[in-house]
């Protein structure tokens, strides 16, 4: 591929001050007047760092729609403030060139024209000049693979094909904040692969990425941060790891090939083992587990995993303990 990565060699992240491209502070939002009034965003404060995807996570009618409403300067938040690289979009609609969108089930596409089409549309739309929205469009498609499918029309692409050309299409204009919502819902596991591939690469050149989804899986593989919302409160905010670990048993499990002799069993016993079968349960020191290892011997082991929580089991624990504390 000879045109591959030229966008990111010729045109790169545009360098801001410092590593902070999207910073909220205290927004909230009120709807509504009365016993009618619904407050549905209520003091969120938010950072994301240039290479960072942070999973902004909730269930439904949480407050993650009008938080990036407001992020996306659609819609003004009653108290508070938001800045995407050092400028407010409500005060500086100027600012709003350093996002790109990827709205679920393609919404940001015009299906009846072709993939260079839109990306020179959309580029011109977002007051990239003609020649160059023409120039990174063809450098994006043939980056995303999608150059020998220049002249189809969008409705005839594959599911995956639209999906890299809406990404394709939030990149033309080189923002620095992609909002990107559901990125792999509804596409097959090659295409998914495909698609998280880039996702990957594209925090890689230094752009910040503020993802949702209800695939947590997705959200766990590719996050470097997760921010829970919950009636319109941020609940959790930190490392996807850190938050992971802090729900994650010490326990481990190990599988042998075989059958433990009575000696054997005895001493896993002493060392705090729970033999069952050929499992086995350890929930010691990690020093002694390198005990518990040399009293299997020779058994050979087919096995020894950790017991760690998934971002499921954390999301559902803490949205629930949430609901509890409040009822």
């Amino acid at each position: 591929m000879q045109l591959a990565h030229r966008l990111d060699s010729e045109r790169p992240v545009e360098p801001i001050r410092d590593s902070i491209v999207l910073a909220t502070r205290d927004l909230t939002k009120t709807y509504g007047r009365g016993k009618q009034r619904f407050e549905a965003v209520k003091h969120v404060s938010l950072t994301l760092h240039r290479g960072e995807v942070l999973a902004f996570l909730g269930p439904n009618g949480a407050g993650k729609t009008t938080t990036i409403k407001m992020i996306a300067g659609l819609v003004r938040p009653d108290r508070g403030q938001v800045t995407v690289a050092g400028a407010d979009p409500h005060r500086r609609p100027s600012a709003l060139r350093h996002i790109g969108a990827v709205l679920e089930g393609n919404r940001n596409l015009y299906w009846r024209l072709t993939p260079e089409e839109n990306l020179e549309y959309f580029g011109v739309l977002r007051q990239v000049p003609r020649k160059i929205a023409h120039r990174r469009g063809l450098e994006l498609l043939d980056r995303f693979e999608l150059l020998d499918k220049r002249q189809t029309p969008v409705q005839k692409l594959s599911r995956g094909m639209q999906q890299k050309l809406a990404i394709a299409v939030a990149l033309i204009h080189n923002p620095q904040l992609l909002l990107l919502d559901e990125p792999t819902l509804g596409l097959d596991v090659e295409a998914g692969e495909t698609v998280k591939a880039l996702v990957r690469q594209i925090a890689q050149e230094g752009r910040a990425i503020l993802l949702t989804t209800h695939q947590l899986d997705v959200a766990e593989e590719l996050s470097d941060r997760v921010a829970i919302i919950r009636r319109g409160r941020i609940i959790a905010e930190q490392s996807t790891e850190s938050l992971l670990k802090e729900f994650s048993d010490s326990a481990y499990q190990l599988e042998v090939e075989g059958t433990l002799t009575a000696q054997q069993h005895q001493k896993v016993t002493q060392l705090g083992g729970r033999v069952d079968g050929s499992h086995i349960t350890y929930a010691g020191t990690p020093p002694n587990l390198y005990a518990l290892l040399g009293a299997l011997h020779p058994l050979p082991l087919v096995s020894v995993q950790r017991d760690r929580a998934d971002l499921t089991q954390v999301f559902l624990k803490l949205v629930k303990d949430t609901q509890d504390s409040a009822s």
